[in-house]
């Protein structure tokens, strides 16, 4: 009787836990914008066309996953709240509270019990370079960022990491979140712009199983926020601001991290809303909103003759106004590998100036780049839905390879205009092209 009692009480905690994770999901479908990356939620036959895209194995559901995961480590065990105000925090905007923080930090990350850790709201909190450190004893710590951060202005305070102001290190089922704002300070660092060794205001490196959510990120030393070496990531209704004229402020950066879904985000900044680099894959992101900026960019990849792998990327939804580019693959000349598997569907253009392109002669640097015959291989990359006006008169710009032409470049019901209503037109070299339905304007 004593096992069967002990069976029947698994059963009932699991079950309850299933309907629990069920209802939450329904509850917060905008959050969890299109959950499942099958074939009939992205409306295209992948085998009618299996050359040229093929749906990521092993994603399905994800969110879902990691979500139930992180409920039952949730309720197996108490929570324990931790103040950075009972640590010591002056939260005056002034005082430096790096410390205070760091000592919170070790508490929360050492203690056995489920934690929140509390940044409590209408406060400013003055840091300078951070490290949260993982793992941790705690089976999920959920910060709660609902004050302000402000990076310290100093830029003696970053000597020890010139890289880094916030970062999380290899910690597990990590939620992110709060309606709070994270502030990067970055006037002096936008005067001395370098693009190497790029800063950047929050960087989660090595985590698993991450939310991130409900934030405000603006004014970045440069990248606002990176995901490098993730993976299972959630990251939606982020917002994030930096001046037009602010330089290497990418929005959202993704490099070496798979499974991972950007969803709801505004980006305004002075570079790349998203960009994508290599060692990503299985990356969706829905319900996009960018501009001013540089828009949605995979790459660069191939820089200094290096190899570069991007696959399983879809980009649904997303509207971008008065941006540099649409939405954009990069490589250099000399590098290898692929960018493969790719989809831009249901995006709307309004005064873009290079709304579709494809670029293998990029070159960002002070000196002209040498011709070279190896280059990162484009195949497999599909335009579906993606209508609107181009500041430009070209609206869709394959730049291929000689040597490495694009294979499998599918466009279907593209309708790109020129600026008042004008005709554009397209600049095809290097590039094996299918179009389907209404393509305009049309490869030569």
């Amino acid at each position: 009787m004593g096992l069967e009692k002990h069976v029947s009480m698994f059963l009932i905690v699991i079950l309850s836990l299933n309907s629990i994770c069920t209802i939450n999901s329904l509850d917060d479908d905008h959050d969890l914008v299109e959950n499942h990356y099958s074939q009939q939620e992205y409306g295209y036959g992948f085998e009618a066309h299996p050359s040229y895209f093929r749906p990521a194995e092993g994603i399905i559901d994800f969110d879902n996953s990691v979500m139930k995961t992180m409920m039952f480590r949730r309720l197996a065990g108490s929570v324990k709240t931790i103040n950075v105000l009972s640590f010591g925090a002056k939260a005056d905007g002034s005082t430096d509270d790096t410390k205070a923080f760091e000592n919170a930090w070790k508490e929360a990350c050492s203690s056995s019990d489920n934690v929140t850790f509390m940044v409590p709201n209408s406060r400013s909190y003055l840091l300078k370079p951070l490290r949260f450190s993982g793992p941790c004893n705690s089976n999920m710590i959920k910060m709660e960022i609902a004050g302000t951060l402000i990076a310290s202005d100093d830029r003696s305070d970053y000597k020890k990491d010139t890289r880094h102001w916030l970062r999380f290190d290899s910690v597990e089922n990590l939620v992110v979140e709060g309606g709070g704002t994270i502030d990067g300070n970055g006037n002096v660092w936008w005067r001395n712009s370098c693009k190497i060794n790029k800063n950047k205001a929050i960087t989660f490196y090595k985590c698993t199983e991450l939310v991130v959510k409900n934030l405000k990120i603006q004014n970045a030393q440069q990248i606002h926020v990176s995901f490098e070496r993730c993976k299972g990531v959630k990251a939606s209704k982020l917002v994030v601001n930096a001046p037009q004229t602010s330089p290497n402020t990418d929005g959202i950066h993704v490099t070496s991290t798979e499974d991972i879904h950007l969803s709801t985000c505004t980006i305004a900044t002075g570079d790349d809303c998203i960009s994508i680099v290599s060692g990503s894959k299985k990356v969706r992101a829905s319900d996009i909103t960018c501009g001013p900026g540089h828009g949605i960019s995979i790459g660069s990849l191939g820089s200094g003759n290096s190899e570069a792998h991007v696959s399983d990327v879809v980009v649904n939804k997303a509207k971008l106004s008065g941006t540099t580019n649409g939405v954009r693959i990069k490589t250099w000349q000399g590098g290898s590998g692929s960018a493969n598997n790719i989809e831009f569907k249901n995006i709307e253009m309004e005064n873009v100036k290079n709304p579709i392109i494809i670029d293998q002669s990029y070159c960002d640097q002070d000196q002209p780049c040498q011709d070279q015959s190896s280059a990162v291989q484009v195949k497999n990359v599909v335009y579906k839905n993606i209508k609107g006006t181009s500041a430009s008169n070209v609206a869709i710009n394959f730049d291929c390879s000689k040597s490495y032409p694009c294979r499998g470049i599918v466009l279907e019901n593209v309708n790109l205009e020129g600026a008042d209503g004008g005709k554009s037109e397209a600049v095809c070299k290097n590039v094996d092209v299918k179009d389907m339905g209404d393509v305009s304007p049309l490869c030569p």
